[in-house]
Parts: C-alpha cells; structure tokens; sequence
C-alpha cells in the first residue's frame, strides 16, 4: 500500500462516524484510532517510540505518526471510501440536519430492544457511545431499558435533542477523559465534570438528589437515575 501513495497529495481531512478519512489521488485512507491510538504531526526525524506503528511523511518534513498502545486501531485503504464495507452502511450523523426526532421516530417503530442499545448501533445512529448514550438519555429523561418502540413522537423528539445537546457540549469541551485520553493539543477532555450519571453509582443525582444506579446492558454498564427517567 505504501507505494500506491507516495508523490501523492492529501486533498482533505474528514472523518465519518469515529473514522478519519485522509483523501488523496490515489484513494482514501480510513484511520480507526481504536481505544487510546493517536494521530500526531511530528518532524520525520523524530524517534520512535513503543506502539509507533505507521509513518506517512510530507513534503514538508514533517510526518503524520500513528501510535496504538492497544492495537484496537486500524489503517485502511480504499479506493472509493463511501462504497467500502465499514462505511457504505452507515447511519445519519448525529449533528446532521436529516437526523431528528422523526427520524428516531421511524427507526423505533417495530423495534423491541432497548433504547439505549439502539442508539448505539452504527447502522441505525453513528457516533452515540456509551458515555453519551447514558447522558443523553438523562437529559430526556427516558429510562435506559425502555424498548424503542414504545417511545412516542415527544420522547423520540426529546432524545434528538438531547443527543445532539450532549455530543456538541462534549465536542466543545474537549470529549471525556477516563483514564488515558488527550486531545490534540495534549490536553485531557474535560466532559466528564459535566457528567449527569456516567460513572456516578451511588452518588446523589445532580438534579433530584436520588441516587444513581448501574446495570449492564449488552455488556456494557448503564447508569441513570430512576426518578428522573421513566
């Protein structure tokens, strides 16, 4: 694959869902940070160090360097990125105008599974963790377990929004930092003191002074406040 883009021009950054796409004249490499993976520009010159996997050196002396502690990342090549399997099947983004409450409206119906796993899944809506799963339905104050398809047109309006109010207030503040995640300035994200019920079992909620309970749904831990969410 090396060899398809030397002398070739990156034409523009994007991402799609949690992919970064780097085009070029010769194709898109899709980038999966995994993880804890990072991107850094960094002179060519510059020593490597554990989990430095990929070099893709510029003109300008400088080369794009990505590190992967826990090898979940990937570095694919495709020739035409919107037709390639990780890609072509996935759902609106989140922040985008085509999704909203009917659209949520629409993919709920006939649907029996959680509302939470729902959302999580790329094909129906990309880019809700699980992080933002939980605190977004807190802000709409709809139960975690509750099947998708008993949610009304008001509920799947207010989830909309509450997804969108949660991933724009965690974009702005950086994302959220658990344990070792920076950004690109080298600066942990700082959602996680805005978090409503994330990683807060036991705590008193931040708006009705319940407590907040944890459960685990497709392996993966749920936390919410059962007075606030119905």
């Amino acid at each position: 694959m090396s060899a398809t883009f030397i002398g070739c021009t990156i034409r523009r950054a994007g991402r799609r869902a949690k992919y970064l796409l780097l085009e070029t004249d010769a194709g898109t490499l899709i980038l999966h940070l995994g993880m804890s993976g990072s991107l850094r520009v960094l002179p060519a010159s510059t020593p490597r160090i554990t989990h430095d996997h990929v070099d893709i050196e510029l003109d300008s002396g400088q080369t794009l360097r990505f590190n992967d502690p826990r090898r979940f990342g990937s570095l694919l090549f495709a020739a035409d990125a919107a037709a390639h399997p990780l890609l072509k099947g996935l759902a609106p983004e989140p922040l985008e105008d085509d999704f909203d409450g009917e659209y949520l409206w629409k993919i709920t119906r006939r649907r029996k599974v959680a509302i939470k796993q729902l959302i999580m899944n790329a094909r129906l809506v990309v880019g809700v963790g699980n992080i933002y799963a939980s605190e977004a339905l807190f802000r709409a104050r709809i139960r975690p377990r509750k099947q998708a398809r008993s949610l009304t047109r008001q509920d799947c309006t207010r989830l909309a929004r509450a997804i969108k109010a949660t991933l724009t207030m965690a974009v702005k503040v950086g994302g959220t930092t658990l344990r070792d995640y920076v950004g690109a300035d080298g600066n942990p994200g700082y959602f996680r003191q805005k978090l409503y019920v994330y990683e807060r079992a036991g705590k008193a909620c931040r708006v009705c002074g319940h407590s907040i309970k944890q459960l685990t749904q497709g392996q993966r831990s749920t936390y919410w406040c059962s007075y606030c969410q119905k």
